[in-house]
């Protein structure tokens, strides 16, 4: 049996620069929405160190957006979307890099993953890891995302739309015992329950 329309979030979040020269990636910004595409949450992160690099032509983020009182503090944030992804399944793209930012663990087994999914895979003929976000949309949807700046809820819904495109195939594989998808890289499987 299907799970409910009820029991999906689709999650994507924004990160800057930490560290020398930016490198390290740290939190600002995380969108949530439900099966609908509507906005469950969406709030911009106050930063545990210093940036060093916004990022702002690619992820709009500026200084003063997470700032209070724009944004809340990161712990906050986490406990918050903790709360709202229990008994949950959690769709997105390249899952792994939204939890590890995020700091929470998620099952394996309630993720559907829009990255790793292997029909999408097998469809785009890619051996690579992950396909982007935006290749897949385009090339299965005939949508275009990310284009300028990114906007994490375009991202969530883009997942979502991406996922429903399939959904019944997808759920289907795994009632039979077939989970469909690749694994994500093995450095992140902390991420995971």
């Amino acid at each position: 049996m299907a799970p409910s329309t009820e029991q999906f979030l689709a999650l994507s979040c924004t990160n800057v620069g930490v560290g020398p020269g930016g490198t390290t990636t740290m939190l600002a910004r995380v969108s949530i929405v439900d099966y609908r595409g509507a906005v469950i949450f969406d709030k911009y992160v106050q930063p545990t160190m210093p940036v060093t690099d916004f990022r702002t032509a690619t992820t709009g983020i500026t200084s003063a957006l997470i700032q209070p009182p724009e944004a809340w503090p990161f712990q906050a944030v986490q406990q918050h979307v903790a709360n709202l992804f229990k008994g949950k399944i959690v769709v997105g793209h390249c899952i792994w890099n939204d939890l590890s930012v995020l700091g929470i663990p998620h099952p394996a087994a309630t993720t559907r993953d829009v990255a790793l999914y292997q029909p999408f895979r097998n469809a785009l003929r890619s051996p690579q890891q992950s396909v982007g976000l935006s290749t897949l949309s385009w090339q299965l949807l005939c949508r275009r995302c990310q284009e300028g700046q990114i906007n994490p809820v375009e991202n969530a819904r883009v997942a979502l739309d991406l996922y429903r495109s399939d959904a019944d195939e997808w759920e289907g594989s795994i009632t039979r015992g077939n989970w469909p998808c690749a694994l994500p890289p093995s450095t992140f499987s902390r991420c995971y329950l």
